[in-house]
């Protein structure tokens, strides 16, 4: 043992006190590496424990769906990247028939032209169903646009677009779609901004409102996952095309606070035509997740206070609407009838 030697031994030349000095500082040395590698693992253990923390908020309900690398942790927060090399995009877990899919977003700050961040429900296959957000850059101290759109048996072209009455890149807002056999919802911070009715449903109000349609399909029951993506769409997003993004400005990044989805969950085995999950879906209020709220009456129709919020959206911030694009449809389509 080093403690069993004698020290008048080890100081009775120059040689054996220099090879003690080295003995000694390389002791040192291990000691300093020993520490600096231990500050290391506990950084780095902290520093997963903390992505953990974060990914496990999240990990019950979405997961990376494409370029992992751009999908990432912060804290309590999920945020989606786009750089020069690549967007990213997360989807849901399960799928869904019916309920609300809800997300809190801040949106890319600073110049964001050419960016889009989407948040959206669609179902599988050529004729699948979609309900779309599309939050399209812009350049800075230019309002954000917000588009929504639906895709019904596998056709869309349904586009409409709002700004907003905030600015999505300061803070988060919540943004949802109700989604029931009467009708699609979208909602900004609770705020109905868009309609789209089934008018063969039975319902129990009767508050009537502008943006329904009266005689065209109304999406099939499919069940839907939820989305999310960043890309670049410096093609058409911004001003049509004319701005381009400016990657100087890369990364872009869009930060979630929270994805969260109610709604009744379709059986990881079945079908998209399961008849029984179809059926347990639909005609059901309640199942394993608990009441289906989102069918109840007052469901199935806006009260007159979201109809008035409906209103005031779209006098004040609808700035397109494909229904009266007479360039695009010169035979107005049948859900636009009388608008």
């Amino acid at each position: 043992m080093v403690s069993g030697v004698p020290s008048v031994h080890t100081a009775k030349s120059p040689q054996n006190r220099g090879e003690h000095r080295e003995r000694a500082t390389m002791a040192a040395c291990k000691c300093k590496i020993g520490v600096l590698a231990a500050a290391f693992v506990v950084a780095v253990l902290c520093a997963g424990a903390a992505v953990a923390a974060a990914s496990s908020k999240f990990d019950g309900v979405v997961q990376p769906s494409w370029a992992n690398d751009h999908v990432l942790y912060d804290g309590d927060l999920l945020k989606l990247r786009l750089d020069s090399s690549s967007g990213g995009g997360f989807a849901s877990k399960n799928r869904f028939l019916y309920g609300k899919a809800t997300a809190d977003l801040k949106l890319v700050p600073g110049d964001s032209a050419g960016v889009v961040t989407a948040f959206y429900l669609s179902s599988a296959g050529d004729k699948h169903n979609e309900f779309d957000f599309e939050f399209l850059g812009n350049v800075t101290g230019e309002p954000y646009l917000v588009q929504t759109n639906l895709y019904i048996d596998g056709v869309g072209n349904r586009e409409q677009r709002i700004d907003l009455w905030f600015d999505p890149t300061a803070d988060f807002h919540t943004y949802s779609v109700l989604w029931n056999p009467s009708q699609v919802v979208f909602l900004v911070d609770d705020t109905p901004i868009r309609v789209y009715e089934n008018k063969t449903a039975t319902k129990g109000h009767h508050h009537r409102h502008p943006n329904t349609n009266t005689s065209s399909a109304f999406p099939s029951p499919q069940p839907m996952a939820v989305y999310s993506s960043i890309w670049n769409a410096d093609d058409w997003a911004t001003r049509g095309g004319l701005v381009k993004t400016d990657w100087s400005h890369a990364p872009f990044v869009a930060t979630f606070r929270d994805v969260s989805v109610e709604g009744c969950a379709w059986a990881p085995n079945a079908t998209d035509s399961d008849a029984g999950e179809v059926a347990r879906c639909t005609g059901t209020q309640w199942g394993k997740e608990g009441r289906y709220w989102w069918k109840e009456k007052d469901m199935q129709e806006l009260t007159v206070h979201q109809t008035h919020q409906l209103v005031w959206a779209r006098a004040h911030h609808l700035v397109y609407d494909y229904c009266v694009d007479t360039d695009r449809f010169p035979v107005q389509p049948p859900e636009c009838a009388g608008r």
